[in-house]
């Protein structure tokens, strides 16, 4: 298992299948974006020879992202791929679920097991405002095509100052009383391209907790507080779900993080909050053999930082939260 200077296991791989997106949520990227032609980005091969080198090197978990990952039209052979290699025991998918009806099926036969699905409100109106171009009840329908195919829901809400920071939250909620879901609400994280809207929109756990504790009491603290990959989760009295509060900004958890980002153009990236990158495409395209690639993967791993700068008021500014994976 590959570890960095700070002695923590990096085995969680997040890879972006493309930067581009059929939606245009305010909080991820302009409404009028221009995206990588194709020969840019990492082609289906490759990326099959580096999943099988990061297995190797003892990754075991692999989450496929975007833009929208289900926009890549070899996503279902490259899970079916991510499964059956060797070291590999987890493979996830964070989608906006707009395609999920028609994928979920084939996703699931592949072998894919959980799907992170975004859905910031239940209300519609609010719905098209955050995400500019969307349809509710086309995620609704993704959302009950992931269940019923018999995958792990999570959803993942960004939560807007002024937004859909009171109501929506509380409706998200309550699908946990009947669903065994987890609800994921997500502090905005400011990137260069979108920096003064994100700080000034971010909302806190706490401030969460509060708004959800007036509604439904006190909530019950799982596992005493210990991470669920990045979300520390709770209970609503009685409900069959959980809720999960992913607060990089308010309560940092860089201590417990596991994971590099593999982008759409080739390039590992250290810290979602954080510019540090290493180009793979050089060694994929350049001829570079499997030993090559795999001491560059372990150097990459090696010089992971500690955990973004945030606090000091360094905001990463390369790239957008769409050309990252998320």
């Amino acid at each position: 298992m590959p570890l960095d200077q700070y002695h923590r296991d990096i085995d969680y791989l997040r890879i972006s299948l493309t930067d581009a997106c059929n939606l245009r949520c305010v909080y991820c990227m302009p409404e009028h974006m221009t995206f990588r032609p194709r020969h840019e980005l990492v082609s289906d091969d490759e990326l099959r020879r580096l999943i099988t080198l990061f297995g190797a090197l003892g990754f075991r978990k692999i989450r496929f992202t975007g833009g929208e990952p289900t926009l890549r039209p070899g996503l279902v052979e490259l899970v079916r791929h991510a499964v059956n290699t060797p070291g590999i025991a987890k493979v996830g998918l964070t989608t906006n679920g707009v395609l999920l009806d028609r994928l979920a099926g084939p996703l699931r036969e592949a072998g894919l097991q959980s799907a992170n699905i975004s859905i910031d409100s239940l209300d519609e109106d609010k719905f098209r405002q955050l995400t500019r171009w969307g349809k509710l009840r086309e995620v609704r329908a993704g959302l009950n095509a992931a269940a019923a195919a018999g995958l792990r829901v999570k959803l993942n809400a960004v939560v807007c100052r002024g937004v859909n920071d009171g109501d929506d939250v509380v409706e998200l909620a309550r699908l946990t009383l009947t669903n065994p879901w987890q609800v994921r609400f997500i502090e905005q994280m400011p990137f260069g391209n979108n920096h003064s809207f994100q700080t000034k929109g971010m909302v806190s756990e706490a401030e969460l907790l509060a708004v959800l504790g007036k509604s439904f009491g006190p909530l019950e603290l799982v596992n005493d507080g210990q991470l669920d990959g990045e979300a520390r989760l709770y209970r609503l009295p009685g409900a069959r779900g959980e809720l999960g509060f992913i607060s990089p900004v308010s309560q940092p958890f860089c201590a417990a993080c596991n994971r590099l980002r593999l982008t759409a153009d080739g390039k590992l990236r250290l810290c979602l909050l954080r510019d540090n990158e290493v180009n793979l495409m050089p060694l994929l395209r350049g001829g570079a053999d499997d030993a090559e690639i795999s001491a560059c993967i372990r150097q990459a791993v090696h010089g992971k930082p500690w955990g973004h700068g945030l606090a000091q008021d360094l905001v990463p500014a390369s790239r957008g939260m769409s050309e990252i994976g998320g």
